[in-house]
């Protein structure tokens, strides 16, 4: 099993109850397990369009025996479920699921790059996940 950090964020419909949920449906993948997690915290939007609503974020650290690639394919398909559409970059959406880091491991793949690129420029990354990190 490798310990993985994800980084949840909501800023449409109801944020909290669509981080909950993405939570459950995380802890059902196979070889998966929901080990911690942050408190929520309340953000500006960053970049995207004018005008969104303010996202609730969060980090979660993970167990699994899933591949780098099968777990984003899993994310997705989360994503997908929870009723996020594919608009413009940044913009508002019901949920957003990312790979912040995957055990030591560097992956640098087209859709696919780990560590995330932007985590460390990004508080509503780096807060929640300090909260989650500590061994």
């Amino acid at each position: 099993m490798i310990i993985c950090y994800l980084g949840v964020g909501s800023n449409l419909g109801n944020r909290r109850n669509n981080i909950e949920q993405a939570i459950r449906k995380i802890n059902l993948l196979k070889n998966t397990q929901v080990l911690k997690r942050s408190s929520l915290i309340q953000t500006d939007p960053l970049g995207g369009t004018a005008g969104q609503p303010k996202f609730l974020n969060a980090s979660l650290k993970i167990s699994t025996s899933l591949s780098p690639l099968a777990l984003l394919k899993n994310l997705k398909i989360i994503e997908k479920e929870l009723g996020r559409k594919k608009t413009v970059r940044n913009g508002a959406r019901t949920i957003d699921l990312d790979i912040l880091l995957y055990g030591d491991k560097t992956v640098k793949r087209k859709g696919l790059i780990i560590p995330h690129p932007r985590m460390f420029s990004r508080d509503f990354v780096i807060r929640p996940l300090s909260e989650v990190i500590q061994r």
